[in-house]
């Protein structure tokens, strides 16, 4: 259980200081700087993310992702899981026509190509002014409503502007079989006991996943380890090689 105490500290320090790198995050502002050939915060760190989930999949999301902290705070309110199937496809749509209009914005902007990771922040400083302040709470409440409404991380399932990044990496990263961390799982050591989809923040049906040998690729999984430090038979294990 340490692993997710320890989880859990890095969320709530990951969710305190969302004031101040809240605009490394932001979807707009990387319109607003491609509209003047700038490579601003937001576009390094969407392009980290790409890059390192090809080997550490969406491990940001279960242990440091601000938005994700946010969300496991409201499991005190609503703690069921959200419903998913097609539900899952809205955050693509987002991103993809969002995607579209970055790419748009860069070709119409101005200005040549430069590189200014604290575009418009002050001093690296987020919300810096009680004008943003607004913003701050606007983005809050967009992030924490789903949750409270449809169950467990729903903003993550439904309208996550990051996660098509850590996805589209993670399966390049299984595609060319680079070493990934990853959960795998013993079907023959599984009880059914279900304690794993109890425990699991994103409300998924470790279970079922686990019987179908599914889980290990399963794009949802935040690799949080919850169902891995509570599985009674160790059923569940991280990895970084991929089983033949």
């Amino acid at each position: 259980m340490t692993r997710q105490k320890l989880r859990h500290t890095l969320l709530l320090f990951s969710l305190l200081l969302f004031p101040i790198t809240i605009w490394y995050f932001s979807p707009y502002l990387i319109i607003q700087a491609a509209s003047e050939h700038i490579m601003n915060g937001s576009f390094i760190v969407f392009s980290l993310m790409l890059i390192l989930s090809m080997f550490l999949g969406r491990a940001w999301c279960g242990f440091l992702c601000p938005a994700g902290g946010l969300q496991e705070c409201a499991l005190r309110c609503n703690d069921r899981p959200a419903k998913q199937g097609w539900r899952n496809n809205i955050k693509y749509v987002i991103w993809v026509l969002w995607i579209i209009g970055i790419i748009v914005t860069f070709i119409l902007g101005k200005n040549g190509v430069t590189i200014d990771p604290f575009f418009m922040t002050d001093h690296g400083i987020s919300v810096a002014s009680i004008y943003n302040y607004v913003i701050y709470y606007g983005v809050i409440l967009l992030l924490i409503l789903p949750a409270l409404f449809h169950g467990r991380r729903a903003a993550c399932h439904y309208i996550c502007w990051m996660a098509p990044f850590m996805v589209i990496g993670s399966t390049i990263g299984r595609v060319l079989h680079i070493p990934q961390l990853h959960i795998e799982s013993s079907c023959e050591k599984c009880v059914s006991c279900k304690k794993c989809n109890q425990v699991c923040p994103m409300g998924l049906d470790v279970t079922s996943m686990v019987k179908a040998g599914k889980n290990s690729r399963c794009t949802e999984c935040t690799l949080c380890g919850a169902c891995v430090d509570h599985c009674p038979k160790r059923a569940l294990k991280y990895s970084w090689k991929w089983s033949k």
